[in-house]
C-alpha cells in the first residue's frame, strides 16, 4: 500500500495547533477594501481557527500526516 502524501497546497495554507486544531489565513482581504468598513478590515487580520466540521475534512484529505 503506498504512503498517504500531504497535499503541497495544504502545507502552505494550513497549520496544526498543538491541540490538533487547524489554523488558516482569514479570507476576504485580497481586494475590494474600499467597500469594507474599517472594523471589518481590522477583524480580518491574522489567522483563525477553522470550525470542527472543516477541520475534519482538511486533516483527513489534505494533511493525513498532520
Amino acid at each position: 500500500m503506498p504512503k498517504m502524501k500531504t497535499k503541497s497546497g495544504a502545507k502552505k495554507r494550513f497549520k496544526l495547533t498543538a491541540t490538533g486544531r487547524v489554523k488558516a489565513g482569514q479570507a476576504g482581504k485580497r481586494h475590494g477594501m474600499i467597500k469594507r468598513t474599517n472594523k471589518q478590515i481590522r477583524d480580518l487580520r491574522g489567522t483563525r481557527v477553522l470550525s470542527p466540521a472543516d477541520e475534519k475534512v482538511i486533516v483527513k484529505k489534505f494533511l493525513p500526516n498532520g
